[in-house]
């Protein structure tokens, strides 16, 4: 659902490794390589009987009849892409703004150069108070510039390094907010996105009490995706192919243990079970599906409300134009009335606090929101060094 540049890294910002960065539209983080070890396999996430509808679809491909049921967001090459598959919204990133200095002749370059040009930044005395200032503006200028260039909203990253200050939070948003009110960006164009720490999830629920879009990365686990729904986030983010690469080479985790035994892939069935909680007791969050691995991912999910999905997945089914006499049959696999027959448990209908949040957290959703924290909070860290050697920019 965003637009970012791949992060190279720290020797790519030479320029002999310049070519090699490519601006890609995706929601994505730094998380740790894991081994290819894998010691399980996983089946097809069974369908909703008797619940589901279908599409014929008379389309001209099949990625025309899927996208009937669900957004479907390119992770996609700008430059190479982007008449094929054109993103409809974007997320702007401390990995992005690492890419555009990369990048010399992109578009975004000047968005950078102007905020580090910034007269209200370059007087603040505190370097610490600059620095950030210059991030902001950076990342607000950025912003402004993809708001004019998606037809739907844009995810502005709220440092990650606040991922456990609530009102560290809900200041950030305050200052970027009020950069983009100075630029006129319209309020309902924008979402700020915040880890799901249960800090993030609170920030995300006085927030939105504002008015304030707000949308709740690193979803790993019911716990989280549920107190999601209950702060009422705008939109709620889970990250499919790295639960299922987490299960492939760990054990012990309830939630995933569970989903193995009815013979489900755990990221696929956490999907599904997240869009049937919000359906069926009222939420007004939407669900998007990430880090989809192949073409059955995308099938098992139809009805969800957004899909990121790679091209490698996605040029197959655009390629695969049918004849006049020849049909596709597409199963819708989440919607509103199969949710409102799913089954809960007394214990994931509470009220979510602290404490209960903390308990019911398994260890595939702290390790893998640890591993995402870490990855924002370096690539943060690389960005204001980067601007520390290149401030002040020329003719400044």
């Amino acid at each position: 659902m965003s637009l970012l540049l791949q992060s190279p890294p720290p020797s790519a910002l030479s320029a002999s490794s310049r070519q090699e960065l490519r601006l890609r539209f995706a929601v994505r983080s730094a998380t740790p390589t894991f081994a290819p070890s894998f010691r399980r396999s996983f089946p097809q996430i069974r369908a909703s009987a008797n619940f589901s509808s279908s599409l014929d679809s008379g389309l001209s491909t099949e990625f025309d009849a899927i996208s009937k049921f669900s957004e479907i967001v390119p992770d996609t090459v700008i430059f190479d892409d982007f008449d094929r598959f054109p993103p409809t919204a974007a997320t702007v990133s401390s990995s992005l703004l690492l890419g555009i200095c990369s990048l010399p002749d992109t578009i975004f370059r000047s968005a950078v150069e102007t905020a580090l040009a910034d007269s209200v930044c370059y007087g603040l005395e505190s370097p610490d108070a600059r620095m950030s200032c210059f991030f902001n503006k950076a990342l607000v200028n950025v912003g402004s510039d993809l708001v004019k260039l998606v037809p739907g909203r844009v995810s502005t990253e709220v440092d990650a390094r606040l991922a456990y200050d609530t009102h560290g939070i809900i200041r950030k948003v305050h200052d970027l907010l009020t950069l983009y009110n100075e630029i006129d960006v319209p309020p309902e164009r924008l979402l700020f996105k915040i880890p799901s720490t249960w800090q993030g999830i609170e920030a995300s629920r006085l927030l939105e009490s504002e008015g304030i879009q707000t949308h709740l990365t690193f979803v790993y686990s019911f716990a989280q995706a549920a107190a999601a729904a209950q702060a009422g986030a705008s939109v709620i983010q889970i990250f499919v192919g790295r639960i299922r690469d987490w299960a492939r080479n760990h054990s012990g985790d309830p939630e995933i243990e569970a989903a193995l035994k009815r013979g489900e892939d755990p990221g696929l069935a956490l999907v599904t079970k997240a869009y049937n909680y919000i359906h069926k007791h009222g939420h007004k969050s939407k669900l998007m599906a990430a880090a989809i691995r192949n073409k059955q991912d995308l099938f098992s999910l139809l009805g969800v409300d957004y899909v990121i999905a790679p091209l490698k997945v996605l040029e197959p089914l655009k390629e695969s134009v049918t004849s006049s006499n020849e049909k596709y049959s597409f199963v819708r696999r989440l919607s509103p009335n199969s949710a409102a027959y799913y089954n809960f448990s007394e214990e994931e209908l509470v009220k979510w606090d602290q404490l209960s949040f903390a308990s019911s957290m398994g260890p595939a959703a702290v390790e893998l929101l640890a591993a995402g924290l870490e990855g924002y909070a370096t690539q943060a860290k690389r960005v204001e060094e980067l601007f520390g050697k290149i401030w002040p920019p020329p003719n400044v």
